[in-house]
């Protein structure tokens, strides 16, 4: 198995074959493959019943150019992807300070190009509500921001324990 500097998996043909005798119900449609031919010519002559193997190919793209591609698909229904993510996190403010701190910060996430992924992290919250999906209560850096706070990402008050946002948007 190697890694790309996209992060991208891809694997040798010899080292499907070997996953595939330790688990032969392996779904192969989520494997990249670096050459694929020699495992879908073997199951073409055999006319097996088997799908064939993903083809890795190298990207001509920068890393920068492949982080903004991915940056603008986000997987998320419309209604999400066109939600006024700033109004909403306003709305769920009580009092003048929290108005403050949310300001701040969603300063910071603009500055970052992250509004795109608080509406996304927005329905990854909404989605586990809905399915009554238990999530931990807050890890790292994370937890000092207020933004995440109101959204429901965790459930560390980051004012209560004066956390700095600085921690986390660095």
């Amino acid at each position: 198995m190697d890694v790309d500097e996209f992060g991208i998996i891809f694997f040798s043909s010899d080292e499907i074959v070997s996953l595939l005798y330790k688990d032969p119900s392996l779904d192969l449609r989520n494997f990249k493959v670096k050459d694929a031919s020699r495992f879908n010519n073997s199951v073409a002559e055999l006319f097996a019943d088997m799908p064939v193997l993903d083809q890795y190919r190298q990207t001509a793209l920068n890393v920068t150019e492949f982080d903004n591609n991915n940056q603008a698909n986000w997987f998320m229904p419309d209604e999400y992807k066109t939600l006024d993510i700033v109004e909403y996190i306003l709305s769920l403010c009580k009092t003048d300070a929290e108005l403050q701190r949310v300001g701040n910060e969603l300063l910071l996430f603009q500055e970052r190009g992250l509004f795109d992924l608080l509406r996304f992290l927005k329905y990854f919250i909404d989605t586990l509500r809905k399915n009554k999906i238990v999530w931990g209560v807050g890890r790292g850096s994370s937890v000092a921001s207020y933004v995440l706070y109101l959204l429901g990402v965790h459930k560390i008050d980051s004012m209560y324990y004066d956390l700095d946002i600085a921690e986390f948007l660095k």
